[in-house]
C-alpha cells in the first residue's frame, strides 16, 4: 500500500446502528475491532469480543510468576516488512510510555539492540558447530528453484518429503528452516514455498537470525496488553468466558447471512439476534486449544478431544462448502501436535550457562541468544531461547526465563529414556542440561533452582497440513454477506500461516471487505520480484560458490549502472 492508499475513508452508511460480533478473543479479533473504529468509523460500544476463555490473546500468551513458574507456549519470530503488523501497532500507544506508540518503542529497541545469532546449532554435548553456510549442495539449490518456480495449482497437496530428495532433508538449511518454522517432513510444501517468497530477503542471515526482531517483553505484555488497554479505552466490550456455539445462517438474495449466534456464558445459553447489517467476525480454528500444562513432577496430557472452536467450524462449514474443510487441519494429532516448556531459573548458575553458549552478558533488554539454539543430534530436535530479559514485568532480577520446544514429542530421549510426551518438567530440564553438556552429577543445582512448565499442544501446526484451494474459506466468502474468517486457516494469497502477520492482515481485509470500504491493505512485501534479493539469496544458497555464469555476467555488468549486482 502506497501513500496514494493512505486515506481516512468515508464513513459507511448507519455505521452508528451497526454492530460487530468478533467470535474469539485473539490477535485477529483485537485488529479487527481497531480497524472496525480507525478506518469503519465504528463506535466502540457497538464492537463485542467473544472469548470462550478468561484472558484475551490466543497463543501471545505470557502468564506467572518467579515463585509458581512463567508460561509462555510459544513465540514469535517477527521482521521489519510484517505491513499490517506494524500498522496496526503504529497507533497503539505504549503503556510505557504513552507518548510513544508500540511500533516506537519496538523499533528503538530493536536498532540499538539489532538480532543475531553467536550460537545456532550446537550437538555432541555441548560442541557449537559452524553455521556460517547453508550447506546446499547444486542439486539442493535446483530442487529449491524447482519449488520457487512451480504454481500452487501444480504442488496441490504434495508433502515436503514428497518434494525433496532424502539428501536435502539432511542439510543445514533444512535444519535450519524446520527448527524456526516448526515444519515437518508431513507437512505441505507449497507452505514452505510461501515462506520462501515472502522471506527470500532474510535467507542470507538465516544461518545467524540476522533480520528478526523481538519484543521488550513477552509478547502478551509487549502487544497484547497495549492493543486490548486501547480498545478498552474506546469502549470496544470484552466478553470472557462466553463460548458461542452456533450461527443462525439462511440465504438471502443469494448470500448468506448470519442472523443469529447461540452462545453459552456462566454455564447459560444465551441467543443473540442479528441482521444483515451486522457484523460477524469468526477465528475459524485455533492453534493452541486444547493446550494443557505439566509441572515439575507431572507431565502434561495429550487431549485428543475436538475442542469447541473447531467444533463451530465444522457446524459452520455444513452450512456452505465455501466456509472451508476443518477436518483437513484438525482430524490429525499425531501430525500436528508438539511440546514446549517454560524454564523459570534462579540464581547464577542457568545464567552462566546461557551467557557460555550466547556468547553475550545477560544484561536488561537486551539480545541473549538471538534466536533459538537447536541441538542437532536430539532424539526430540530440541531447540532453546533465552530472549530479552526481564520476559515479564514482574519478573526478580535474579531470575531468567527460557523457552524451549521439540518437534518429535513421541521420540524418547537421549538421556531420559521416555517418550518426550511423557517427561515431566525436571525430566525436560535433564535432557537439555545433558546435551549442554552438563554430567547427572552436576545437574541436581540447576534443577533446585527452576520450576520448568511443559505444554503439549495438539494443533500446533495444523495450519501446515497439506491442503488445497477450498480448504481454507476465504476471508470473505464469495456466498457471505456479513460473516467474515480470521486468523490462520483463512485463505490469504502469498501470505504465510504461522505468523503474527498474516492474523492481522485477515484483520483488514475483513473489515474492509465486509464495509465496502474503498481502502486497501497494505501490500505484501514484495522481495521475490526485487532483482538485488534474489542475486543475494542465490549467493546465499551457493555459500559462497561461483553463481552459474557469475564471471559472463559480471563482465557484461561492468561499467555500467547494474555494476556489482553480483
Amino acid at each position: 500500500m502506497g501513500s496514494y492508499q493512505k486515506i481516512n475513508p468515508k464513513k459507511p452508511k448507519n455505521i452508528e446502528e451497526r454492530k460487530a460480533y468478533l467470535i474469539g478473543g485473539g490477535i485477529a479479533s483485537l485488529a479487527a475491532a481497531a480497524y472496525l473504529i480507525k478506518d469503519g468509523h465504528m463506535p466502540g460500544k457497538n464492537i463485542n469480543i467473544l472469548e470462550q476463555g478468561n484472558i484475551f490473546g490466543g497463543a501471545m500468551d505470557g502468564a506467572g510468576d518467579a515463585e509458581n513458574g512463567y508460561v509462555a507456549r510459544g513465540g514469535r519470530e517477527m521482521e521489519e516488512h510484517y505491513e499490517c503488523t506494524w500498522e496496526l501497532f503504529g497507533m497503539v500507544p505504549s503503556l510505557e510510555d504513552p507518548s510513544k506508540t508500540v511500533l516506537d518503542e519496538f523499533k528503538e529497541l530493536n536498532d540499538i539492540d539489532p538480532n543475531f545469532s553467536n550460537c545456532r546449532v550446537i550437538a555432541n554435548r555441548g560442541e557449537k558447530l559452524d553455521f556460517s553456510t547453508l550447506g546446499l549442495s547444486e542439486n539442493h539449490v535446483k530442487q529449491l528453484t524447482k519449488l520457487f518456480l512451480a504454481t500452487e495449482e501444480a504442488l496441490g497437496a504434495t508433502t515436503v518429503e514428497q518434494f525433496f530428495d532424502k539428501s536435502f532433508l539432511e542439510t543445514d538449511m533444512w535444519l535450519y528452516w524446520r527448527s524456526m518454522f516448526a515444519f515437518e517432513e508431513w507437512h505441505s510444501v507449497v507452505e514452505m514455498k510461501r515462506y520462501m517468497h515472502r522471506f527470500i530477503h532474510l535467507m542470507p542471515g538465516m544461518s545467524k537470525m540476522d533480520g528478526l526482531v523481538f519484543t521488550k517483553y513477552n509478547q502478551y505484555d509487549s502487544m497484547i496488553l497495549p492493543l486490548q488497554k486501547w480498545l478498552e479505552s474506546q469502549d470496544v466490550v470484552f466478553n470472557k468466558k462466553t463460548q458461542v456455539t452456533d450461527l443462525d445462517i439462511e440465504e438471502i438474495n443469494g448470500k448468506k447471512v448470519v442472523l443469529g449466534i447461540h452462545l453459552t456464558r456462566d454455564g447459560k445459553e444465551k441467543f443473540i439476534k442479528t441482521t444483515a447489517d451486522d457484523l460477524v467476525f469468526f477465528t475459524n480454528g485455533s492453534m493452541t486449544e486444547n493446550s494443557t500444562l505439566g509441572s515439575m513432577d507431572k507431565a502434561p496430557v495429550l487431549n485428543r478431544e475436538l475442542g469447541p472452536v473447531w467444533k463451530l467450524w465444522k457446524k459452520i462449514a455444513e452450512k456452505d462448502p465455501l466456509f472451508g474443510k476443518p477436518e483437513v487441519f484438525c482430524s490429525d494429532v499425531d501430525k500436528t501436535k508438539w511440546e514446549s516448556f517454560t524454564i523459570t531459573a534462579k540464581g547464577p548458575k542457568m545464567k552462566e550457562l546461557i551467557e557460555k553458549y550466547a556468547e553475550r552478558k545477560i544484561m536488561p533488554h537486551r539480545t541473549v541468544t538471538g534466536g533459538i539454539i537447536t541441538i542437532k543430534d536430539s532424539n526430540w530436535l530440541m531447540s532453546v531461547t533465552v530472549n530479552r530479559q526481564p520476559q515479564f514485568k514482574n519478573q526478580p532480577e535474579d531470575v531468567i526465563v527460557l523457552w524451549a520446544y521439540a518437534l518429535f514429542p513421541d521420540n524418547k530421549g537421549d538421556f531420559i529414556n521416555k517418550k518426550m510426551s511423557e517427561c515431566t518438567g525436571k525430566e525436560l530440564l535433564q535432557e537439555l542440561l545433558y546435551h549442554f553438556g552438563i554430567d547427572e552429577k552436576d545437574m541436581q543445582e540447576y534443577i533446585d533452582s527452576s520450576i520448568v512448565i511443559p505444554a503439549m499442544m495438539p494443533y500446533i501446526t495444523s495450519q501446515f497440513m497439506p491442503r488445497v484451494k477450498g480448504d481454507r474459506p476465504d476471508v470473505v466468502p464469495e456466498s457471505s454477506k456479513n460473516l467474515a474468517f480470521l486468523g490462520q486457516y483463512a485463505e490469504i494469497p502469498n501470505d504465510c500461516v504461522f505468523t503474527v502477520e498474516y492474523s492481522v492482515r485477515s484483520a483488514i481485509m475483513a473489515v474492509y471487505k465486509l464495509l465496502e470500504l474503498e481502502k486497501n491493505p497494505p501490500e505484501i512485501y514484495p522481495s521475490q520480484y526485487d532483482i538485488r534479493v534474489m542475486a543475494n539469496a542465490t549467493k546465499a544458497m551457493y555459500s559462497g560458490r561461483p553463481l552459474p555464469g557469475e564471471f559472463i555476467i559480471k563482465k557484461l555488468l561492468k561499467d555500467t549502472s547494474m555494476d556489482g549486482l553480483i
